[in-house]
């Protein structure tokens, strides 16, 4: 009886064990093995709705930049970074776009994006430009011809101690604030011909190649005696200026004085001479041009007594 009541008993275990669900081996992960399942780097979350929420949330954040671009509205970092990057303009535009001017700083980029800039000097020719643009702090020869500049401000070259040669031929340039170049300390050479100036500023004593032809400078445009403590200067051009003098006096220095195609009518004794003191000679001054003026030179020969060389011009 006893046997069979073993057999029976081990009969109902086989039958449990048989009728249990067949599971795949579980294998885990020992670097989270004991740790709590909250404190999981992802814990499972088991609310069906929940779930679904996390599953979508973790697909967005890691589609590729752009695909996400078409789903989220917010600016992404990366172009938050780059438009700050990008130097811009006065006007607000980009420097590749259509602005002029760069911001008013002076380390050089925002210029030399617009103009051509060599070491030093920096090149702005026929870039439609309305005004000076900021230019690097060491620039030595600056070339803006050909543009649309129409006024000189106080400030356009403060603080360029480097600045020996500005160039601003062939553009609308009316009015110049009378300190613009005043300050330059090493300007050597300046150049505004071709423009509708109607005043000269102050000038440095640095100087020593002015060429001012083909303004409007006419009766008043020329101070008295705004020449005169420019001992460093060599060459003077006024020409096609409707001037009706000479300006006087003339820096002792001085080697070319080019006055053709304006309206002056005579001239003094004590213009380039001294008139007492006939041992007087000036041998700088070689190079005066007074053709295309109404003066008969021919009226005041003792002008020329003390000169190389006779101005050219008519003597008739």
């Amino acid at each position: 009886m006893q046997t069979f009541v073993n057999a029976l008993l081990g009969f109902f275990i086989l039958e449990s064990v048989g009728s249990a669900p067949i599971t795949d081996t579980i294998i885990y992960d020992s670097e989270f093995y004991d740790t709590p399942l909250e404190e999981l780097p992802y814990p499972f979350v088991y609310d069906g709705n929940e779930q679904f929420d996390q599953v979508e949330t973790e697909i967005r954040t890691i589609l590729p930049s752009i695909i996400q671009e078409s789903y989220s509205s917010a600016p992404l970092t990366e172009e938050t970074e780059d438009e700050a990057s990008t130097p811009k303009l006065i006007d607000g535009t980009s420097a590749q776009g259509s602005g002029v001017l760069g911001p008013q700083t002076h380390d050089g980029l925002p210029t030399c994006f617009l103009c051509t800039c060599l070491g030093t000097t920096v090149y702005c020719d026929d870039r439609e430009l309305d005004a000076v643009p900021p230019l690097p702090k060491k620039t030595t020869y600056f070339y803006s011809r050909y543009n649309r500049i129409r006024k000189i401000s106080r400030n356009d070259f403060v603080n360029l101690n480097n600045l020996k040669r500005i160039d601003l031929t062939a553009n609308f340039i009316s009015e110049i604030h009378k300190d613009a170049f005043r300050r330059l300390p090493q300007l050597q050479e300046l150049v505004l011909c071709d423009n509708r100036i109607r005043q000269l500023p102050e000038l440095p004593p640095t100087l020593t190649f002015i060429d001012v032809s083909k303004n409007r400078l006419g009766h008043k445009g020329i101070r008295k005696e705004a020449f005169k403590d420019l001992n460093e200067l060599r060459h003077l051009y006024i020409t096609d200026n409707n001037l009706d003098h000479i300006p006087l006096p003339l820096p002792e220095n001085l080697q070319a004085l080019h006055l053709q195609n304006n309206n002056i009518q005579e001239m003094h004794e004590d213009t380039f001479c001294k008139m007492r003191d006939f041992t007087y000679v000036r041998r700088a001054l070689e190079d005066i041009r007074l053709d295309g003026n109404p003066i008969n030179l021919s009226k005041t020969p003792y002008a020329y007594m003390c000169l190389p060389h006779l101005p050219v011009g008519n003597l008739i």
